[in-house]
């Protein structure tokens, strides 16, 4: 009996963050989106500052005085209440990246042509054009997509800047791209709740807002001009990669339908637009029981359950990662 009490008084002071150095620390890194009270809201988590915490860069120890659309890299440990108590927190200005001007020009090439033609499309291996459906620029189902947009769009972002489509595809799909154009499958918007469908709009939205196709394109440049990159010669990559940008950025747009993102970047859309749901006042615990509806339509294989088909967590290892998400920052 002792032995029991022993050891259920150390998991609780485990679980209240009693225990100095039991609990290991969490490092997150994304954008400061929201303020609620004391606590920061970055990469999804709700963070606080201690008189340990170390501030570097723009940081203070007044966390509101931080502008929302910053940079954040935070290393902590969590508390009782799912609080990121801070070790260590950075915080900078989000200046133009490379590349970043570049990619965005080739998808408002390609959502142009996408436009002028009427039709969302993509080329096969063999680079035969294939159709993945036509594209609706207005009607019920693009004014229910705008209206969900507008509510989970973050603060420090203008909403009447994205720009909204739906895919006449009945397959369950939806993509947010680097320059604001959004497109929606309609089988994903006829067979889900406004709920299930915010949950959905919040994942892709997190890839625009976080930059993930710029940072999975700069690392595709980076790896094809390596002898460059390793000679410092940032002239040649910044050259090279405008010259590539017309011709990758389309390429881009079409296979993130397919391809998808990395799973560290997926797993990030994943908190941050649940974030982005339930700061808007949608009903983010639908969020586990959603990916069992994508695992049961399309099975449960890395490749067969998110939006893109990408390099992702099954779906049940999504649904337990959402369900931890809710259970530190949402109860």
């Amino acid at each position: 009996m002792r032995r029991a009490g022993a050891a259920a008084l150390a998991f609780g002071l485990l679980a209240l963050g009693g225990v100095p150095g039991l609990q290991a620390a969490e490092k997150h890194e994304g954008y400061a989106e929201f303020q609620r009270g004391d606590a920061l809201i970055v990469d999804g988590q709700r963070v606080r500052v201690g008189a340990r915490t170390r501030f570097k860069g723009s940081a203070t120890r007044d966390l509101s005085r931080i502008p929302l659309g910053y940079e954040v890299k935070v290393t902590g440990t969590r508390l009782g209440d799912g609080t990121l108590l801070a070790d260590e927190l950075e915080a900078k200005p989000n200046g133009s990246a490379l590349f970043e001007s570049d990619l965005v020009e080739s998808f408002n090439q390609t959502e142009k042509q996408y436009r002028d033609e009427g039709a969302v499309f993509e080329e096969d291996d063999e680079g035969e054009r294939v159709e993945l459906g036509r594209l609706e620029e207005s009607g019920r189902a693009v004014r229910r997509v705008r209206s969900i947009v507008e509510r989970l769009c973050p603060p420090y972002l203008t909403p009447g800047d994205f720009r909204v489509y739906v895919v006449d595809n009945k397959d369950w799909n939806a993509m947010a791209a680097p320059n604001r154009s959004i497109y929606v499958y309609s089988g994903l918007l006829n067979e889900m709740n406004d709920d299930e469908v915010a949950i959905v709009l919040g994942h892709e939205l997190s890839h625009a807002t976080h930059e993930h196709s710029r940072k999975g394109y700069k690392k595709q440049i980076l790896v094809m001009l390596g002898s460059a990159a390793v000679a410092g010669a940032a002239e040649e990559i910044d050259g090279t990669g405008k010259r590539l940008g017309v011709q990758l950025g389309a390429l881009l747009l079409g296979s993130a339908l397919t391809s998808g993102y990395g799973r560290d970047q997926e797993d990030q859309a994943d908190r941050v637009g649940l974030r982005y749901a339930y700061e808007a006042g949608y009903d983010v615990e639908q969020g586990p029981t959603l990916w069992e509806r994508f695992a049961k339509k399309y099975g449960d294989d890395n490749k067969a359950v998110n939006f893109f088909f990408g390099d992702h967590s099954v779906a049940k290892d999504r649904a337990r990662n959402l369900r931890r998400e809710l259970d530190l920052n949402y109860r």
